[in-house]
């Protein structure tokens, strides 16, 4: 296996240490990997449709000899961590998780408890001698004179695209086999519910290699984890982010057909088997990790955390969160914030119970409206891809899951009273009554029946739609970023899909227009796309959002970038009009892509080029791990709990098609072991039938569930008069566009033949310097 090539450290003016690894370097031109001796240039992996095997294990892992520690720092460097942390060595609490200690933490541990102790003793000096900062991948982009806006975004695939991951001693960073694509900014490492937005731009870009390659990497992390975690670090663990991974399978198949089922069909078994732990166990009433049953034995997810301390990435802030109130204990607190996090929606007035102080925060308490439609379509893929392998016992059960947990959605996470999809708080048995866009998800997944999508289209019509697209949520001054007036890429693409699907054309067409015209304007004044707008605003202002979150404006944008070269090609019109007016972001000359049309994931055919290379060798990251640390009852958040007797607690099950690997690190104190013994299949929790055999001696022990707190408080939803309508294998929602080079269908769809050349809303785009109306700029 090839040594990672040498790596130059240097010294910055505060003293601390950076690492630059020659394994890459930013520039506008792209990331340039080291020339070799003979002075040939390399290709990056995800060049080539399937990248050799041999290339890749040369590039992909580190040594065996290094064993990585799957803890997170907070846990290896115990009271050290807390130190830096408290102290605010470093102004983003991130780059202090992101460090390398330069030996082993033990030892470490032990020159930090001998030196603090001493009289001239100074934290900020011990940190910059024993820490080294990894190169920090800042996205810097400089416009070219006369660049538009896709070449800004093709330019970007390569200031973002990360090739495959040499281990360092040490690190957080979970290595990855294959090339993927980083949101930006401050985030340099993979994230889960961003990449499939990502992926969008890249296929209707042609670069199926790389979308071939992230989907892999995601696949990667289930087999060695069990999950795909929240980010590529070990401090996101403990939990994962909204399963987008059944989709990412669909937007491949768009390219490669039903191979690309049936070949990642044990990851969808196990990411499903991960969110659906001990759906089999749990009482009505009563929660387990992500799973919850009401009253009435309908099962639900929630978001969820294995941890219950400050978030490693946020932990001053989590500190200072959990201290300015005394009405919760403090591990409350920490677990909802983590939770949030997973959500993706870091944070909102969705999750406060109060609606603007964050310390109320209660996400574990809420089945929310994206969760309870995504796991839903995860079984309708995997009832498609066990049909293809031939299993219609495994298809028909898991068609069945689907379709009873459609049923539930329609009816526990629809509000009468709002016209909208709204989350539901288990706890109290009520809606929470947040509008949010979150409304658009049970369309753009097709779960919705027509009467409940012809509401939700005149209800977003009416209360999200803004000049420049569509607000998070209809709440303001909240402070966080994911409320009003802050507008989100991945919510006007799933929205304009979604509307789309039952056939509000006009409305989708008006909030891509709005969009466009607000992502296009920041660009025109400021060279760069950004991580989320100010949407109501009618100044367009080059910052981009309003702010709130926990850290500034970052750029790049992954997700950006993907959905707006989606919505530019879904609709052409649209896109020559906001150009026309912002032609520092075009070029005139370049010729127009046209709108293609979507298409149905489940009929695309698999060519023999395509099964060829998927018969080639797979990189895989064998799993190097510590000794298991023991886990506390995965109880609720909310509300006191008992562990269950041994005999019911659900048992570890790890990944279908893997080495299992220890459960991400948790509070160290073991729970009760359970008996060995068949576990039966519950079609109400979407579980199959499995017999267990008795743990490894040195497995980690199971966990309990938590089948009491707060059991007798909370209240079965009322039984609507919704009648659901049966799911049947529907197309995904991923795509707008055939597979890049086929020939494009000479009738366009009904929608874009009818379409009249369309008008801008009126964004202004400079802020007047007074109030009076001569002052005021031209609207356009």
């Amino acid at each position: 296996m090839a040594v990672p090539p040498a790596a130059s450290t240097a010294v910055a003016a505060d003293g601390t240490k950076v690492t630059s690894p020659a394994a890459h370097v930013d520039t506008p031109a792209g990331i340039l990997a080291p020339a070799p001796e003979d002075g040939h240039r390399q290709e990056l992996a995800g060049s080539h449709m399937v990248p050799p095997a041999n290339a890749l294990l040369a590039q992909a892992a580190a040594p065996v000899t290094i064993t990585q520690d799957l803890r997170p720092p907070s846990v290896v460097l115990d009271g050290l961590f807390e130190d830096i942390a408290r102290a605010h060595i470093y102004a983003d609490a991130k780059t202090a998780v992101d460090a390398i200690p330069d030996e082993a933490p033990e030892d470490l541990l032990a020159q930090y408890r001998a030196a603090k102790v001493r009289p001239d003793f100074v934290l900020k000096d011990f940190v910059s001698q024993h820490f080294t900062m990894p190169e920090r991948k800042t996205v810097t982009y400089q416009r070219s004179p006369n660049e538009n806006v896709r070449d800004y975004i093709m330019g970007m695939w390569d200031v973002l695209q990360r090739p495959p991951d040499t281990q360092v001693q040490y690190s957080s960073q979970l290595p990855l086999p294959y090339t993927y694509v980083v949101p930006g900014g401050r985030f340099s490492e993979l994230y889960y519910w961003d990449s499939y937005f990502t992926m969008i731009g890249l296929y209707e870009d042609g670069k199926i290699d790389l979308m071939r390659d992230m989907v892999r990497d995601m696949a990667s992390m289930i087999d060695r984890y069990g999950h795909i975690p929240n980010g590529s670090r070990t401090y996101y663990l403990s939990r994962s982010q909204a399963p987008f991974f059944s989709l990412m399978v669909d937007l491949l198949a768009m390219h490669d057909g039903q191979i690309a089922y049936t070949t990642f069909l044990p990851e969808l078994q196990a990411e499903y088997d991960y969110w659906m732990d001990g759906a089999d166990s749990v009482a009505p009433g009563g929660a387990y990790r992500h799973v919850v049953r009401l009253p009435d034995g309908t099962v639900m997810n929630r978001h969820w955390d294995d941890r219950d301390t400050p978030r490693d990435e946020s932990y001053p802030e989590d500190l200072a969160t959990a201290a300015s109130q005394s009405a919760r204990k403090p591990e409350e607190v920490y677990r909802d914030l983590r939770a949030g996090s997973e959500t993706g929606w870091d944070f909102t007035s969705r999750w406060l119970a109060d609606g603007h102080t964050l310390s109320t925060i209660h996400t574990t308490e809420l089945l929310t409206v994206e969760l309870n439609c995504l796991i839903p379509h995860l079984a309708q893929t995997l009832s498609h891809a066990y049909a293809l392998k031939g299993d219609k016992e495994a298809a028909a059960r898991y068609a069945r899951i689907a379709e009873e947990r459609v049923a539930a959605m329609q009816r526990i996470l629809w509000d009468e009273r709002r016209a909208a999809y709204i989350d539901y708080d288990w706890k109290k048995g009520e809606s929470t009554s947040i509008l949010s866009g979150a409304t658009a998800m049970p369309l753009f997944l097709q779960m919705a029946t027509p009467e409940q999508a012809k509401a939700v289209a005149e209800t977003i019509r009416k209360n999200l739609l803004k000049v420049g697209g569509l607000v998070a949520t209809e709440r303001t001054n909240s402070g966080q970023q994911w409320d009003a007036p802050n507008g989100w890429a991945p919510l006007q693409w799933m929205a304009v899909k979604g509307l789309n699907q039952y056939g509000y054309d006009e409305l989708a067409s008006d909030i891509a227009a709005r969009w466009m015209g607000r992502v296009i304007g920041t660009y025109e004044k400021s060279g760069v796309l950004l991580e989320k707008y100010d949407v109501s605003n009618p100044y367009i202002s080059p910052k981009g959002g309003k702010g709130g979150g926990e850290y500034p404006m970052q750029i790049g944008f992954g997700w950006t970038n993907g959905t707006l070269l989606g919505l530019m090609d879904r609709y052409p019109q649209n896109t020559r009009v906001v150009l026309d007016h912002n032609p520092a972001a075009d070029l005139p000359d370049r010729p127009v892509a046209h709108a293609l049309p979507p298409m149905n994931a489940y009929g695309v055919q698999s060519d023999k080029d395509t099964i060829d290379h998927y018969n080639l060798p797979a990189v895989a990251l064998t799993p190097r791990p510590v000794a298991p640390t023991p886990a506390l009852p995965q109880v609720s958040s909310v509300g006191e709990s008992a562990p269950t007797p041994p005999s019911s607690a659900p048992p570890v099950q790890p990944p279908a098609s893997a080495t299992p690997a220890p459960a991400a690190s948790a509070p160290a104190e073991a729970a009760p072991k359970p008996a060995a013994a068949p576990v039966a299949a519950d079609t109400s929790s979407g579980a199959p039938a499995q017999t267990m055999a008795q743990p490894s001696a040195t497995a980690p022990a199971a966990p309990a569930a938590d089948h009491a707190a707060g059991a007798e408080n909370v209240v079965a939803p009322a039984t609507s008069t919704v009648v659901p309508a049966t799911p049947a294998p529907l197309p995904p929602a991923g795509a707008s566009a055939v597979p890049p080079g086929s020939a494009v269908p000479a009738a366009q769809p009904k929608a874009q033949q009818d379409e009249a050349t369309p008008t801008l809303p009126p964004h202004i785009t400079d802020v007047p310097k007074d109030n009076s109306a001569a002052s005021q700029p031209a609207a356009h």
